[in-house]
């Protein structure tokens, strides 16, 4: 069987693509990753709000602190070169991947604001990245703020982005825009080379006794990639150039499938190897692999797309009476209505 495919301009041995998580801050990890199946892996993600508080942090304990100290030498204070930051660490882990593996390392980026920490998307590059991804996490609590505005921020983002690199990058995005596809056209536009669908908005919860709000990672199911699935159908082949990796949900290799059937040129897991470990890969490989022998596939080019928006004559028509028809079919348990 042929699983090759391309996504960002790297071809990739198969689809599947290990996401942002812990698994990468080990080489280790990421050497059975590899070994189990990977056809590429995302670092985990280097975040905005770590690389602006270390650097204000330096600046407060080491550059200011000959203030009121006037018979201080040139040698008083010890050298900022001196201690490794959170950058440092993630450069050189993005080293010793590209040493310890043959298949391609992605660094992600996870930030808000277009400010000075965009800059050193060069350096991801420079320690060896073969692409960034870019995830704005961003939740629009400000209802004062147009949706225009929340996307001219990712706008923003990207085309800084684009300015600083050449290698291909990816958005990472959420799927609360008022036009999903007019606002991914604009991306493409502005320079990514492809887009993830979708980023999960982990939600807060409430503590009833303690009357406080508490934080709970919940893992994804397989339900949850049902609304990737839906706009990969609708977007495939619609914009040229532009790849499309899905995220969020993907546990078995029907859910794989589906959403290659659907269009996407990459599926990314996390949850599912978080919970069953890298071997987990090998499943969902051969899984892909018996269904294609049974369908008669003997690649995923065969078969990629062919339940996309692009097999129906009129999508709209085709998204409205699935509504219809979804609500048709529930069926109540026996006397549960009368």
């Amino acid at each position: 069987m042929n699983l090759t495919t391309n996504y960002l301009g790297l071809e990739l041995k198969n689809p599947l693509v290990p996401s942002a998580s812990p698994l990468s801050k080990s080489v280790t990890t990421a050497r059975e990753l590899e070994d189990k199946g990977a056809a590429a892996i995302i670092m985990y993600s280097l975040f905005e709000e770590a690389i602006t508080a270390e650097s204000e942090s330096m600046v407060r304990f080491l550059h200011q602190q000959d203030t009121g100290f006037a018979e201080t030498t040139d040698g008083f204070l010890p050298n900022h070169q001196d201690f490794e930051n959170g950058l440092q660490q993630y450069l050189e882990q993005i080293q010793k991947l590209k040493e310890a593996l043959d298949i391609p390392v992605i660094a992600s980026l996870n930030g808000v604001t277009p400010s000075g920490w965009i800059d050193h998307a060069s350096e991801l590059e420079q320690a060896g990245a073969d692409a960034l991804e870019l995830n704005v996490y961003y939740v629009a609590g400000d209802i004062g703020q147009t949706g225009a505005q929340v996307e001219e921020r990712y706008l923003s983002l990207l085309k800084s982005m684009r300015a600083k690199v050449r290698i291909p990058i990816n958005m990472k995005l959420s799927p609360s825009f008022s036009s999903v596809g007019n606002f991914i056209k604009q991306l493409s536009e502005a320079g990514a080379d492809g887009v993830s669908l979708f980023n999960r908005f982990y939600q807060p919860d409430i503590n009833i006794d303690g009357l406080r709000l508490q934080s709970r990672l919940q893992p994804s199911t397989s339900a949850e990639a049902l609304l990737a699935m839906r706009w990969i159908a609708i977007l495939y082949g619609r914009i040229p150039g532009l790849s499309l990796g899905a995220t969020g949900g993907i546990h078995s290799a029907e859910d794989a499938i589906k959403l290659l059937l659907a269009g996407t040129d990459a599926v990314h897991l996390c949850s599912a190897l978080l919970e069953w470990g890298p071997a987990h890969l090998g499943i969902l490989l051969r899984g892909i692999e018996d269904w294609m022998e049974e369908q008669g596939f003997e690649s995923v080019d065969d078969f990629r797309g062919r339940v996309s928006a692009l097999s129906v004559p009129n999508p709209d028509e085709l998204e409205r009476s699935n509504y219809v028809r979804v609500l048709d079919s529930y069926s109540p348990p026996a006397g549960a209505l009368v």
